[in-house]
């Protein structure tokens, strides 16, 4: 497992080092039409979430986000957050455009269309549970979310980038070891990435037996309940831009290093 971890840290160092360097995008076609040699595998994603899209796009032709604003992404967890802008108030435009089933490889080949084309002065991305659920690896989601990364930073070099840890859902108890790996080595990447952070909600929700609290979740233990949501607040609060904190989580419940900085991932089981 050690050698494991330093293969990976030395990933995360080569993928940050790319991503500071070289100003490199995917290739992308926007919501708008306009297209710039899209990539096959982009041109599949953007059929498969066809009708996800295009809600986005009526939204946006409906009031387009003002810039400078807060932009939260990602899958279902980000989708059925029906109370995202009302629980962080305080913090003007917040947009939510997660598409529930979606991974972080989709994220990385939507960037643009659902975080560049707003210019946000923050990205906050939670996505790799459905990639670890599909049976990709935790370096195949550093890498997808390493692309998200720099293609935001390309475009957008002063805008924060935020990752929300990867839940520890009872419905995937089984796929813990691989989420706290991933966590990890995401963390390790975000260390050496300017003006980006973890957030780790993984340890909050966790009980004192070391298991996913089941009253954070629905009865189908992957998505959240109310309570869940309100921890999710709790600990995101602290993170964004003129934002009062919630009520707070409990001393023994709250992530274990400060929220200013960078933050490392649970250590590997």
């Amino acid at each position: 497992m050690k050698t494991a971890l330093a293969a990976a840290l030395l990933l995360t160092a080569a993928i940050a080092s790319h991503a500071q360097n070289h100003n490199a995008v995917l290739p992308y076609e926007s919501l708008d039409g306009t297209a710039v040699d899209a990539s096959s595998e982009y041109l599949a994603a953007k059929a498969r979430w066809h009708n996800e899209l295009a809600a986005f796009s009526r939204a946006d032709q409906q009031q387009f986000p003002t810039p400078g604003g807060v932009v939260f992404v990602g899958s279902s967890s980000v989708r059925m957050w029906k109370t995202l802008a009302q629980d962080f108030r305080q913090v003007p435009g917040i947009v939510n455009r997660g598409f529930g089933g979606s991974t972080m490889a989709d994220c990385s080949l939507f960037a643009r269309d659902l975080v560049v084309r707003y210019k946000p002065r923050q990205v906050l991305v939670y996505a790799g549970d459905n990639d670890l659920a599909e049976g990709r690896t935790p370096l195949q989601v550093l890498e997808a979310f390493a692309r998200f990364a720099n293609t935001v930073r390309a475009e957008l070099p002063t805008t924060r980038i935020s990752f929300i840890s990867i839940k520890p859902s009872p419905s995937r108890e089984h796929l813990m070891p691989l989420i706290r790996e991933t966590n990890n080595v995401i963390a390790a990447y975000l260390n050496r990435l300017p003006d980006s952070e973890y957030i780790d909600i993984f340890t909050p929700m966790l009980g004192a037996d070391g298991r996913p609290r089941p009253e954070l979740f629905r009865s189908d233990r992957l998505h959240m309940t109310d309570e869940g949501y309100r921890l999710w607040q709790s600990v995101i609060s602290a993170r964004l831009p003129g934002a009062v904190a919630a009520t707070p989580v409990p001393a023994q419940m709250q992530p274990p290093t400060p929220a200013s900085a960078p933050t490392s991932a649970p250590a590997l089981p």
